[in-house]
């Protein structure tokens, strides 16, 4: 009898073979809820089995003790942050040593891939003590929310004065750039009024992948614990069946390429750039990563913890996908 999981996702392309029915499983039913915005309580959503959450989220609670959820090391979101650091078109700034003594704006203080566009800055020689940070609503569109918590410092971390945009304060200089791991209404047009910090995004990603080894990994796939501890099968079986979708859309996508003028080039520098199995589920093939960031967690003051890859993915030492 085939097991049904209730799965929230963003509406990711590589999981339309999973929502079309294209790849299945005998083993597991699984219902997928495309969702906009995550689940903001999913341990206690009666909604879903299970869910992409904050790799962020996850492991600082589980700092606390919190062992509502088991995360499972599939990196449903991964990307490299360079791309997130937009600015004014006018601004004379370039590189990300530029943003030594500015005002930066950030979408929220703990998110994932904010930790990561930090780690990058912290390569490049700027700490956190070296930037006034500002954390608020990109647009007007976006609702107020506390997006620091009890990482609040005045005079080095605060809300936007006035819950103001955040792209306002970028054009009109009161902010020097902001960290979005989502490009504003019109930023891809000829005469958006912002644009990304870096001229050669390319270029400065790929040297911090050779760096470092790894694309950063921003969100995981989480199940509930008593769901799994149900069906201890099933985790693997659920890692295995998202891996399966991913490999069978690049197939597609390669194929299928005339969808943008250039997404061909795109596919080719992947291909060139990167080794197949840089988007590799499980631990072992993100060990290094999961340990890098554990340790930007406590460098950066979002959690004081000892926790290692084995103790933060407790169930997950034998769970090895095949790379997407």
């Amino acid at each position: 009898m085939r097991v049904t999981v209730r799965l929230a996702l963003r509406d990711w392309d590589y999981m339309t073979p999973l929502v079309l029915g294209d790849v299945g499983s005998d083993r597991i039913d699984v219902k997928v809820d495309r969702v906009g915005t995550l689940p903001e309580d999913f341990a206690n959503d009666p909604r879903y089995d299970a869910s992409e959450i904050s790799f962020s989220r996850y492991t600082t609670g589980r700092s606390r003790g919190d062992t509502a959820i088991v995360g499972i090391p599939n990196f449903l979101m991964r990307g490299f942050r360079h791309r997130c650091i937009i600015t004014a078109g006018k601004s004379p700034l370039t590189r990300l040593e530029d943003l030594r003594g500015k005002r930066i704006g950030v979408t929220g203080w703990q998110d994932s891939g904010n930790t990561w566009t930090r780690a990058a800055l912290a390569q490049a020689g700027v700490g956190i003590e070296d930037v006034r940070w500002y954390a608020g609503r990109l647009t007007e569109a976006h609702p107020i929310v506390d997006r620091l918590g009890r990482y609040a410092r005045p005079g080095r971390i605060e809300a936007v004065p006035g819950e103001r945009p955040m792209l306002d304060l970028l054009e009109s200089g009161e902010l020097d750039a902001v960290f979005t791991p989502f490009m504003p209404s019109g930023f891809f047009g000829r005469d958006s009024k912002f644009r990304h910090l870096l001229t050669d995004l390319h270029g400065a990603e790929l040297a911090y992948f050779n760096a470092v080894g790894y694309v950063p990994g921003i969100h995981i796939l989480g199940i509930k614990a008593a769901f799994a501890a149900e069906h201890p099968w099933l985790a693997q079986e659920l890692s295995d069946l998202l891996d399966e979708s991913q490999r069978v859309w690049l197939e597609k996508r390669r194929k299928y390429a005339d969808t943008t003028p250039w997404i061909i080039e795109e596919l080719g520098r992947c291909g060139r750039d990167l080794p197949d199995v840089w988007n590799a589920s499980g631990l072992e093939p993100n060990r290094k990563m999961i340990a890098d960031f554990l340790a930007e967690i406590r460098k950066q003051g979002l959690a004081d913890t000892d926790l290692t890859p084995d103790a933060l993915f407790p169930a997950a030492q034998n769970l090895v996908g095949e790379p997407a």
